[in-house]
């Protein structure tokens, strides 16, 4: 009898070691899409990629995640052609706390959104007032109603859970084919308003300098444009060698420096760091005006569409190839099925070990009947 109740301690505990073990630390995908193909290409035709954290944390409460956000973008991927840092931030609905904001401003983030519920100290928060580009949800009016010189921020998800979204292909069409929109992201929008507010005019003789001086304290080095007003005759427009300064088209809907001209004078679109120089016709009477343009080119208004939640940039992306509207992708981090390896291996113990202690119970009670007789 005492064997028997030590075989029946040993099945108890096997068979209570799964409930006891402790849980396997999670451990977290890389999506190769960002760095292969899909990645390079969208970067290269001017999109912005940020932050949104790791799947299902929270980083109000586990702050940790700014930073190793951060790190595995960079491992991927420039944010953007002007500047590598990531400096948008996708964060959770509701209010963001001191601490969050405080860890998002050291790790060099300057802008969030887009449900937030307060407006932290030293970030910039976006709005979401586009809408979705869901089929039977985008709202095109959304997009041609906006306010002149607004960003438009349109959400996008490719994926809920096991659903599969699909975009409504007939918005994104009208998108395409509204002219008076600059297509654009979060960080180039916000770079570009603060680089149009520091362009300096000055006039010497026949010539008006037009100068955006390098910000140094600014990871990214966006263009800023400026409308000057004026009735007089543009003999030329070069930079500084005396090279001719570009030329911008009407129909240009993607930032790049360069001028044209406009009824009420020109509009100019500059790289920091570098001065233009207008030969204008007879100065002598000219009365400097001039305005920062908020709105490259002089467009109406700003879209971006924001990926949220990107885990995978394929399926994010793989309709939008070729599109000349700009996204913001906000990587988020995809976790691994969490295998808990201890509980396996006690399982497949058990498996082995139950019949083998049957079957020994088995012959000891054998042998008990049998002494038992004698």
């Amino acid at each position: 009898m005492e064997k028997v109740r030590v075989v029946s301690f040993v099945m108890i505990i096997i068979f209570s070691l799964p409930t006891f073990s402790s849980l396997v630390a999670a451990e977290w995908e890389s999506d190769g899409w960002i760095k292969n193909l899909i990645g390079p290409d969208r970067l290269a035709i001017g999109d912005e990629f940020g932050c949104h954290g790791f799947e299902n944390k929270d980083i109000n409460e586990d702050l940790w995640i700014i930073e190793e956000c951060k790190d595995y973008l960079l491992s991927n991927t420039n944010a953007s052609r002007w500047g590598k840092d990531p400096i948008s931030f996708g964060t959770p609905s509701g209010f963001i706390n001191d601490k969050t904001s405080s860890e998002l401003i050291d790790n060099g983030f300057k802008i969030i959104g887009d449900m937030v519920s307060n407006n932290p100290s030293g970030l910039f928060t976006v709005e979401r007032n586009g809408g979705s580009i869901e089929k039977n949800i985008a709202n095109i009016s959304l997009i041609e109603e906006s306010p002149k010189d607004s960003l438009v921020s349109v959400y996008w998800i490719a994926r809920i859970h096991d659903l599969r979204v699909r975009e409504d292909k007939q918005f994104m069409e009208s998108l395409e084919n509204n002219a008076s929109i600059w297509f654009t992201t979060w960080g180039e929008w916000y770079n570009h308003k603060s680089s149009s507010n520091n362009i300096e005019i000055t006039i010497d003789n026949s010539s008006v300098h037009v100068t955006l001086p390098i910000d140094y304290n600014n990871s990214w080095k966006v263009p800023g444009s400026i409308h000057i007003h004026s009735n007089k005759s543009i003999i030329s427009v070069k930079d500084i060698e005396g090279n001719n300064y570009s030329v911008l088209s009407k129909n240009d809907q993607n930032l790049k420096n360069g001028w044209r001209q406009v009824e009420s004078g020109i509009v100019a679109t500059i790289n920091p760091g570098e001065t233009i120089v207008l030969e204008m016709q007879n100065l002598s009477n000219f009365s400097l005006i001039s305005n920062p343009l908020y709105t490259f080119n002089d467009l109406h208004h700003s879209v971006t569409i924001v990926g949220h939640h990107v885990t995978n940039m394929r399926e994010w992306a793989s309709d939008f190839l070729e599109s000349p509207i700009l996204f913001t992708w906000l990587i988020e981090r995809a976790s691994e099925p969490n295998f808990n390896w201890p509980i396996i291996i006690i399982a497949i113990g058990t498996l082995i070990a139950t019949p083998i202690a049957i079957k020994w119970l088995i012959v000891m009670d054998a042998k008990q009947i049998i002494n038992y007789e004698d």
